[in-house]
Parts: structure tokens; sequence; C-alpha cells
């Protein structure tokens, strides 16, 4: 673990792998700890030949919290998705894209390859759509362009994001509530057991629990535009991975943003819901570690040519 000041906040990081491999940055979705990339994820990264930085988004983790920035309601959360009403967020998507950027410099790392999950996805796309040169590749997971007309989670999915965060307080009260969100938004076809999910959740939540961290976070995305734009000025090998049984961000999402970038590649993952299941991170460690060697490749091709 280490910490580096970057964009003006605190930062806890981590890093696996050969200091002299090429740099491959997690970035994780809404109110997850970098914890939530599992460890034999970022080890198979490791093993096919990277050095794996995975870190705590502000306001969220150990991270830096803006304490000072009120987030909006939950009402005005509501409004916004019934009525597409906008509103003004604490900070943006754009802000979080310079948070990673300002981590690379304070690690010396002048390209990476960005592999983000959620609203990870969405900062990795910002980052490589305004700052290419300093994107190797890019992976965007369970993501989305942000396209209003896109279908959008299913009224249930929405009350268990939305709602109350609990009715009782504190981190018992948390650990429940998360477990009942985790299993609606899970993979069916890849549950994880009570035990499983417990032990997960309950780390997660000793580790950090500050839930406004995740209404501030939540109001960045909601207020980000649409990104359809800025994808198509993304010129960096992209490659888009989505599950066929995401219930919060639908297929469709991924769809979009793979065809709104020139060149990106689209997997979609049999059974896979809104999460990194067990049994598939094999599957999705391999094909993430041979599109970013790829990308290097082509780029030495590029390098000896010229």
């Amino acid at each position: 673990m280490g910490r580096v000041s970057a964009n003006g906040l605190e930062f806890e990081y981590e890093e696996f792998g050969d200091p002299e491999s090429p740099p491959l940055i997690l970035i994780m979705g809404l109110s997850l700890q970098m914890t939530a990339w599992p460890m034999p994820f970022c080890e198979a990264l490791v093993n096919a030949g990277f050095r794996v930085i995975r870190f705590d988004n502000r306001d969220i983790g150990l991270s830096g919290k803006l304490h000072d920035q009120k987030a909006p309601g939950m009402g005005q959360f509501f409004l916004s998705q019934l009525l597409g009403r906008p509103f003004r967020a604490p900070y943006s998507i754009v802000d979080m894209a310079q948070d990673t950027l300002g981590i690379m410099d304070a690690l010396d790392i002048r390209s990476a390859h960005l592999v983000g999950a959620s609203m990870g996805g969405m900062i990795a796309q910002n980052i490589a759509a305004s700052a290419g040169e300093r994107v190797r590749s890019l992976t965007s997971i369970m993501s989305t362009s942000g396209d209003r007309k896109l279908p959008g989670p299913r009224w249930r999915v929405r009350r268990a994001v939305l709602g109350r965060r609990s009715r009782g307080k504190g981190k018992a009260a948390e650990i429940e509530r998360l477990m009942k969100l985790f299993y609606i938004i899970g993979s069916s076809k890849y549950p994880r057991s009570d035990a499983q999910m417990r032990e997960m959740v309950t780390r997660a939540v000793e580790r950090s629990y500050y839930p406004q961290g995740f209404l501030r976070q939540l109001a960045a995305i909601l207020a980000d535009d649409s990104r359809v734009e800025r994808l198509h000025k993304i010129a960096v090998p992209t490659l888009v991975i989505h599950g066929d049984d995401d219930c919060l961000i639908p297929v469709e999402g991924g769809i979009h943003t793979a065809a709104c970038i020139p060149g990106a590649r689209l997997e979609i993952i049999e059974g896979m819901g809104h999460d990194l299941p067990l049994p598939l991170l094999d599957e999705l460690s391999a094909m993430i570690a041979a599109h970013a060697h790829g990308a290097d490749k082509k780029q030495q091709g590029k390098a000896a040519a010229a």
C-alpha cells in the first residue's frame, strides 16, 4: 500500500509486479474500493507480464474525502432519472479522470494500459478521449456511452441503488444492504455463496464505511453528459467487455460504446452481470492481457517502421 498526492487530494494505491513491466491501471466503479478488483485477477495480469496498479477513487476507501462538498439529495436523484432534469454535482467524471492522470504523474508513469469497470470505464473513456498520448490501450468493462436513449436499469434495480441506505444505522446495516444489492446486480449464472458474499462485503465495509462518497460519485455519473462525441475521438486500441446478464447497465450500453469508438472490439460475456464473477476471472484477465500486449506490439511495429 502507498499514498500519493494528485489533483489536490491524497490517494491510496497498491501495485503488484515488476516495476519495469508495462503499467496497467485498474479503475473501479461507483462506491467500490480498489479491493473490489479480485486478487486472483490482479495476479493473473502480473503473471501475464504487467505492472498492475489499483487505487481508491476520491471519496471512497482510504483516499481523500471531500467532506465540505454537499451531495444532491435522493429527491434530486429521482427527479433527474424520471424527468431528465440536470443538476450540479460536487465534481465531475472529468475531475476523476484528472485524478487518474495525477496518480500516473506521481508514479512517474508516462503512459499506461487503462482498465475501467462501470464508472471506472467512464473515467477511462474520458482519459483516452482527452489524453490519448497517455493511454497504451483502453478496456471498458460493463460501462456505457452515456447516451440518454439507451435503456437503463429496471425500476427494481434503481430502487436498490437509489433507495434508502438502510433502515438501521452503521456498518451492520450497510453490510446487509450491500449484500442484497450485489445479489440483484450480480451474475445469476455465477452467484457467490452467502458465505463468500458476506466475507467480501464485510471486508470492504470494515476497511472503509463512508456513505457520503457514494452520493457524490453517483452525482458525478448522473451529471455527466453523453460521451458519444468524446468516444468518437478515441484513437487508442479499445476493448469493450459487457455481460449479457447486466441489469444495472444493460448490454446495449457496451454495444453502443464499442460502436462509438473507431476500431473497438466488443466481447459480450454470456451469463455475466454487473460484477466480476470468480469463475470468469481467468477468461477476463487473459482477454485483457492479450489486448494490451497486442496494442504494445502494434505500437512497437509503428516505431520500428518510422
